[in-house]
Order: C-alpha cells, then sequence, then structure tokens
C-alpha cells in the first residue's frame, strides 16, 4: 500500500475496526446436543438479535434459541457504516406493485420511524453505542450526480417524503454543515443517525440474552428444513434444534445452507478508518452535526465521523468472489485501500495528512431484484427476513418487529407492508453469476469515470448496469 500513510499499528482485517475498540465479547457456549424450543433463529447478527428481542419482550414464556457460527454481531453487524438510516433497499415501484403506492408509502414512514425505534432501545437498556442523530447528506460532485440529485429528491415527494424529510440545501447550510470538496449540490433528511455498529450489536446480544434467549455460539447450522412431524429444524453437527418456527436469518452468508446458494448473492464492502484527527483539521471540514455522508456516484461511498473524531468511509471494493464465497478473515485487498483513501483524500482534501489505522470488509445479501424481504410461512414453520443490500441498520429492526408479529399470528400494519411475503427467483448459476456481477461493476465504474470527465447526465453505462442488474 505504497503512498498511503498508515499508523504504526495499522491492521487490516481479522475484525473490523469497531471491535478493535471495544474488544473482542466473550464467546457463549456452542449447542450442547438435540434441543427442541417454540422459535429457533438461525444467525445472530441484527435481524436474529432484533426477532428473539421483540418476541420475549411480547411473550415471555416462549422458548427461543439463536444459532450462531462465529458469536453474535460477528458479520455485517458487526462491520457496516453505522448508518441508521431510513434509505430502503429496492425498487419502490417493485414494492407498490405487491399491495399498492399507498403500501409502500406506509413502508416508508415505517423506517422513519424504525430509526427512533432503535434509539429508544438502546435508551431503554442501557447500550451506549455512540448513537448521535445528526441526519443524512447526499453530495454531488459533477453535473450528472447534481440533475440525478434534484430528479431523485422531487422524485420523493410521491413516495412519502414532505420537505421536512428530505430536502436540497442551500449554499449557506451546506458550507455549515460540511464541507465536501466539489460539491455542487447537497440534500439533507433528519431520518438518519450515527451508531457504533459493535457497540450496538454487543448490547443487543446482552439484552436479549438477559430476557432468557439462549444464544449458541460457534454453532454451524448446516441446513434447515420444513415441518417433520410437527416441528420444522435446524441441523449442526453438535445436534439438531427442532421448533415450531425456524427463523433464517444468515444474510450475506445465506448461500452457506443447503439448498440456499443461489438465494441471496453476498456482496462484499469494505472500509476505511483514519487516526483520530486534530481540530485543525475538523475546523476546515466541519462535520459538527456528525451527520452520515454519502455522494450519489454509481460506485457509491458512505462515511461517518465516529464519536472519538474520526473518518471511517467506506465502497464496494472488490463485490463478489466466485462461487457465493465469502472472505471470513475480514481483509481489505491492498487496491481497495487504496481506493477508499483517494476518495476521502478527494472529498476531503484537509485530511490527506492523516494516517489510516484499520482496514476490514463485511458481506450482505442482495436479493435477484434488489428488493428486502421479510416471510414466514405457517405451513412450513420456516421464515426468513434479509436482502437489505447494505441497508439493513434500521431494516432489521423493522424485521425482528414484523417477524415477531408474523410467529403471533398477528395481523397488524406491519404485516400489511408490501415487502411481507415476497419472494424472486435465485441468482444465475455460476460462471453466469461471476461475470454478471463482474460486468455490472465494470460498467458502473466506467460510468463514474464518464460523469466525473464530461457527463452531464447519467451514463448509459450506469443505464446499462442497472439493466443487467436488474435493480
Amino acid at each position: 500500500m505504497t503512498g498511503i500513510p498508515l499508523t504504526d499499528d495499522f491492521a487490516n482485517g481479522g475484525v473490523s475496526f469497531w471491535y478493535r475498540q471495544i474488544g473482542l465479547p466473550a464467546r457463549r457456549p456452542s449447542l450442547p446436543g438435540s434441543r427442541e424450543y417454540d422459535v429457533a433463529i438461525v444467525g445472530g447478527g441484527y435481524t436474529g438479535l432484533w426477532t428473539a428481542y421483540y418476541l420475549k419482550k411480547a411473550q415471555p414464556d416462549l422458548r427461543i434459541a439463536i444459532l450462531e457460527k462465529e458469536f453474535a454481531g460477528f458479520g455485517a453487524s458487526g462491520r457496516n457504516g453505522g448508518w441508521l438510516s431510513a434509505e430502503f433497499a429496492g425498487s419502490r415501484e417493485r414494492h407498490a406493485k405487491a399491495r399498492g403506492r399507498q403500501a409502500m408509502i406506509d413502508l416508508q414512514h415505517a423506517m422513519f420511524r424504525a430509526v427512533d425505534e432503535v434509539i429508544d432501545v438502546t435508551r431503554a437498556e442501557g447500550i451506549d453505542a455512540d448513537v448521535h442523530k445528526g441526519g443524512l447528506v447526499h453530495v454531488a460532485t459533477n453535473p450528472a450526480q447534481r440533475r440525478r440529485l434534484r430528479e431523485e429528491v422531487a422524485d420523493l415527494r410521491s413516495w412519502g417524503y414532505g420537505e421536512a424529510d428530505m430536502r436540497l440545501m442551500d449554499r449557506d447550510e451546506q458550507r455549515e454543515r460540511l464541507q465536501v470538496a466539489g460539491t455542487l449540490e447537497a440534500a439533507y433528511s433528519p431520518h438518519c443517525a450515527r451508531v457504533q455498529p459493535a457497540k450496538l450489536a454487543v448490547g443487543l446480544a446482552s439484552a436479549v440474552a438477559a430476557l432468557g434467549v439462549d444464544i449458541f455460539e460457534g454453532t454451524t447450522v448446516t441446513e434447515i428444513r420444513p415441518r417433520e412431524g410437527g416441528k420444522a429444524s435446524a441441523h449442526t453437527p453438535l445436534g439438531v434444534v427442532s421448533a415450531e418456527y425456524v427463523i433464517r436469518a444468515t444474510e450475506g452468508f445465506t448461500a452457506s445452507l443447503a439448498g440456499q446458494h443461489r438465494q441471496w448473492l453476498p456482496m462484499n464492502s469494505s472500509m476505511i478508518v483514519t487516526e483520530p484527527l486534530p481540530a485543525e483539521v475538523w475546523k476546515h471540514i466541519g462535520w459538527a452535526g456528525h451527520e452520515l455522508l454519502g455522494d450519489q456516484a454509481h460506485a457509491y461511498v458512505y462515511a461517518q465521523r465516529t464519536a472519538d473524531d474520526r473518518i471511517a468511509i467506506g465502497g464496494r471494493g472488490v463485490p463478489y468472489r466466485f462461487g457465493s464465497r465469502t472472505d471470513r478473515r475480514g481483509a481489505t485487498q491492498a487496491r481497495t485501500v487504496a481506493l477508499l483513501w483517494r476518495m476521502l483524500v478527494k472529498l476531503f482534501p484537509a485530511a490527506a495528512d492523516a494516517r489510516v489505522q484499520h482496514s476490514w470488509c463485511g458481506v450482505l445479501g442482495v436479493p435477484r431484484d434488489w428488493c428486502s424481504t421479510v416471510h414466514l410461512d405457517h405451513a412450513t414453520g420456516l421464515g426468513w427476513a434479509g436482502g437489505y443490500v447494505g441497508s439493513g441498520v434500521t431494516t432489521t429492526n423493522l424485521a425482528g418487529r414484523t417477524l415477531r408479529d408474523l410467529v403471533l399470528r398477528q395481523d397488524t400494519e406491519l404485516t400489511a407492508l408490501p415487502w411481507v411475503g415476497r419472494q424472486v427467483r435465485q441468482w444465475e448459476p455460476e460462471p453466469l453469476r461471476w461475470a454478471g456481477v463482474q460486468l455490472i461493476y465494470t460498467l458502473f465504474r466506467a460510468a463514474d469515470r464518464h460523469e466525473n470527465d464530461r457527463g452531464t447526465t447519467t451514463s448509459l453505462y450506469a443505464r446499462l448496469g442497472d439493466l443487467v442488474s436488474g435493480r
């Protein structure tokens, strides 16, 4: 990584910076043998933890187990960019086709409320996750991005966003909030908060365990089966867990389950974080409100100012590995670290002398139509939620509360939302899957180069990329 300033204790992979900051949690016991429960949840990330939390709160006598291969919060839940955002993955038009346009508007408003719901739970449970609700800023740094941002803000008006929910900022407000080099246009939404992801995961796992949920770590589920003799089941080398309902909450690791290899594509995303920046640098950048930051590029980046005054910034890097494989070491390729560093310096020239302290990557789940989903089949006893495409910090909370209502057979506003019951076709087999993803991101990167050089409208490369991807 020649040319990139690194701290003396720079680390790449293993765990995220978020866990390096707080230390890895003590491991919980593995499954001691075959057991029976009312609800078994496969996956100890945000989805599984929120589902267990709300089920146990609603019905304390439920016997609930979480089965986790590593430790609770190991995957994307402890590796993400810390965006507690109301942004929802997927096409609004597609969701509207299921139950009507108003249903999609209801879903968007449910996401607005979910941001505050997560914050309320952290306060109620005493979870110190560095939460700060400063909102979200999207910047456009070339004419094509500016046009796209203006069109998107205008379009959001028809999907439940009022002026107070998302608006373009004038120049004075842009400069007051955040100095991003080359900004031509910026939009602001209050529906976003910064979190320290690992603190949230560890705190939530402790709250769930305190409620009486059994969390078995170091327990690999190899297969999930529908009801056989009245029970659904999750199979592990340590024993079989039978339950009235088995919930799949494995997100980017779903491909590791038997029969699920093509269900959701595991997409990689990488991050770097700087050392703490001095006060003189922050005088140039601003960012006193600790807003979350995103751009309008097709191969987009996302960033936050951490509670201890670092910049954490992420992007796709190498998005996919052949055969839906996942890199469990969490290391980021040198060229991806260099790419993220160049983007950080481009956006924040004042931080050019800052050193990088840590880099890491994680995996997220992408359905074939890029739309999140939550589902429960009472006949088979199987349910799932996921496919968040990188917008899971908030969406997992909504999923957990929705799965609670579905398991308890309650018809509520949540169970009527249009992402409930959504099923899409599987991804193509290899090598088509690998070739398709490589083509998609080659086109997106080409589109960004074209727009940065001379484009005033969205590049045809990006339109072709969207067509191939099915977004």
